[in-house]
């Protein structure tokens, strides 16, 4: 009986304990214990020591304004890039294949993106950052130096992993030095060279590509040495930042498991490191993902056209294994999950961050982003300038200006959110806006009357974007630690362009499969037809408004677009329904990434969401064996459901 009550009273003693506030003398083992178990990259403790040098309000101001440098750059040639890519592929009698290489480079930039967000965190930022900007000059060289698609074709991948790399270290820059509630005002820095880019890129590709000239192979060619030097103050920051941390010896820290966290050894560039590295960032679960999505999305524009080749077997050939290789990805990446391979330490599809919905609702709001947008935006220009009547000018300018609109909401909006701290009713609105901004380009469509039409469609459809694009990434990053911010990322910018390839690949499909028949019909003239689908700019400068074949041709446009469109509406609703699906959790103030073991605990002892929060700065509630964490995380996962 003695027993029994000196057990009980041992009982409410621990349980006591376990719901006291925590005392770091207590239980400074336990937490070193626990802290070990985490794994954290070399470069990701690099950087956070390095970023740390930066910490006054100048230093921050030159970091985000050489980003911004950088971003300008890339998306001053990236928006008039849109234009002559058109002339270029228009100029080899191959205008139908935009779609093509669109799908391509998409394809390409899905699956490098986790590849180089990994190399990020291996060898670090600004390394990765200078061979982004290497490999977008070799590829902006390829291009404007080619006679003939598939040699551009073979450029744009280059430019594309040049252009991925840079986009995805700024990405992660802006994050390193900004916390969560400041996080879409970060994230916007890059984009804010659209607000200026969109009135002044139509000056250029005008002057470029007139009536008189057509010079895209100089307005493509001039971003080689351009873009460099719009890079070296950012990579000069780092230097300094480095040499500073260097001088104060906190750099050396990151070289070394110091007890409290695990962390990696720096890989050289000796092939014995390279080895290890790609076996780090699960080469094979990459390979299979990049051969999956171009396998099964490059064949659906390649079909189709003039002369329709589904039936050809290098059309179904690749469908088929594209479609075989999915449920392959998916059964690799479970089984080395279930399973320990010590060398494999950041899986690509790591099943513990997708199982969360705040993680698996944005990335599915990133593939419908892209995917919707493309079914109305991948030949917007053709049709400004072939069923509008736009001038070269005003069809860059209105092809801008979704992304002129949103940056600037965006923006706005994020200092917003930066005292409001929620932002899940601010997505379901923006989402809201792309319906009523689809039905006005279903109805402007085609005709000089659908000018003012298709210049507010586009407006309506940017400031939608602006408050659910970037504010779904800073979501994805509250529901992840520090460790796993690049995997998140690099994910979610990843389905971006997995969307980029269905959207491309399906608007190509209906372009090439119904646009020639459309074109047939209402000209009456096969040979005429055959010309107008090849190259629509040159007959746009034959024919004018008004003539009987422009209003033919005019028409066949506008009911391809009409077609495109209907299919864009129609898959705003799982964006919508992904929308809803979103975590709403407050964007803290003094975190980079959200302590989710915390909130975990917290919301385990059944407490309020108020004490949930305080729990992050002020107590660690209790210190568990990994036994007894382990349990609670699958209650709470239980609960969760």
């Amino acid at each position: 009986m003695a027993d029994n009550e000196e057990k009980s009273v041992s009982s409410a003693k621990n349980s006591s304990a376990q719901y006291a506030p925590y005392n770091q003398a207590d239980h400074q083992e336990v937490d070193t214990e626990a802290k070990s178990s985490e794994f954290i990259p070399y470069g990701v403790r690099r950087i956070e020591i390095i970023s740390s040098q930066y910490q006054n309000i100048y230093g921050r101001i030159a970091v985000f304004f050489s980003i911004f440098l950088v971003a300008y750059g890339y998306g001053l040639d990236g928006t008039t890039r849109y234009t002559f890519q058109t002339y270029a592929t228009s100029s080899y009698s191959s205008h139908s294949l935009v779609a093509t290489i669109n799908t391509i480079r998409s394809t390409f930039a899905a699956a490098a993106l986790p590849f180089i967000a990994r190399l990020c965190d291996i060898f670090g930022r600004i390394e990765i950052f200078i061979i982004s900007v290497l490999f977008y000059v070799i590829g902006t060289i390829i291009e404007s130096q080619a006679y003939d698609v598939k040699r551009f074709a073979a450029g744009a991948l280059f430019y594309q992993f040049g252009y991925t790399g840079s986009t995805v270290v700024l990405q992660l820059m802006a994050a390193d030095f900004s916390f969560l509630n400041w996080r879409v005002t970060a994230s916007f820095v890059p984009a804010l060279p659209f607000i200026i880019n969109t009135w002044i890129s139509g000056n250029i590709t005008s002057a470029l590509v007139n009536t008189t000239s057509n010079r895209w192979s100089w307005g493509i060619g001039m971003w080689a040495f351009i873009y460099p030097l719009l890079s070296i103050p950012l990579i000069l920051c780092y230097l300094h930042m480095y040499y500073l941390a260097r001088k104060s010896g906190k750099l050396a820290d990151a070289k070394r498991d110091d007890g409290t966290r695990r962390t990696t050894e720096r890989l050289s560039w000796n092939p014995k490191s390279i080895v290890k590295a790609a076996w780090e960032m699960d080469i094979v679960g990459i390979i299979l993902f990049a051969a999956s999505l171009s396998c099964f999305l490059t064949p659906f524009t390649l079909a189709g056209g003039a002369k329709t080749s589904w039936q050809k077997g290098h059309i179904i050939a690749p469908l088929v294994v594209g479609f075989c290789l999915f449920p392959v990805l998916v059964y690799y990446e479970y089984y080395i999950q279930s399973r320990t391979f010590p060398w494999i330490i950041k899986p690509l599809l790591p099943t513990h961050m997708l199982a969360d919905r705040g993680v698996w609702a944005a990335m599915g709001i990133a593939v419908f982003i892209d995917w919707v947008w493309y079914m109305q935006g991948d030949y917007l220009y053709t049709v400004l300038v072939v069923a509008v009547g736009e001038s070269v000018n005003s069809a860059t300018r209105i092809s801008s200006l979704y992304s002129f609109v949103s940056v600037i909401t965006g923006t706005i909006l994020g200092f917003l959110i930066a005292y409001i701290r929620r932002i899940k009713v601010f997505i379901i609105f923006g989402i809201s806006m792309w319906f009523v901004a689809f039905g006005l380009m279903i109805h402007y469509r085609g005709g000089s009357y659908a000018h003012s039409g298709m210049i507010g469609a586009q407006c309506l459809l940017g400031f939608g974007a602006g408050f659910f694009t970037y504010p779904a990434q800073a979501s994805i990053a509250s529901c992840t630690t520090h460790t796993y911010m690049s995997t998140a990322i690099s994910l979610y910018l990843s389905m971006y362009y997995v969307g980029s390839a269905f959207g491309t690949s399906i608007s190509g499909a209906i372009w090439t499969n119904i646009l020639p028949e459309k074109l047939l019909d209402n000209l009456g003239d096969s040979t005429l037809a055959t010309s107008v689908y090849g190259d629509p700019f040159t007959f746009a400068l034959t024919y004018p408004m008004g003539t009987p074949e422009r209003t033919a041709v005019i028409h066949s446009y506008s009911q391809t677009q009409k077609i495109l469109c209907i299919v864009g509406i129609c898959l705003i609703v799982p964006l919508f329904a992904f929308g809803f699906c979103l975590r709403d959790r407050e964007m803290l103030s003094n975190e980079q990434s959200y302590d989710i073991s915390a909130v975990e605990e917290a919301k385990a002892e059944h407490l309020s969401w108020s004490e949930s929060i305080k729990s992050l700065f002020k107590i660690k509630l209790n210190s568990r064996s990994k036994d007894e964490k382990l349990n609670l995380k699958n209650t709470l996962a239980f609960k969760t459901r």
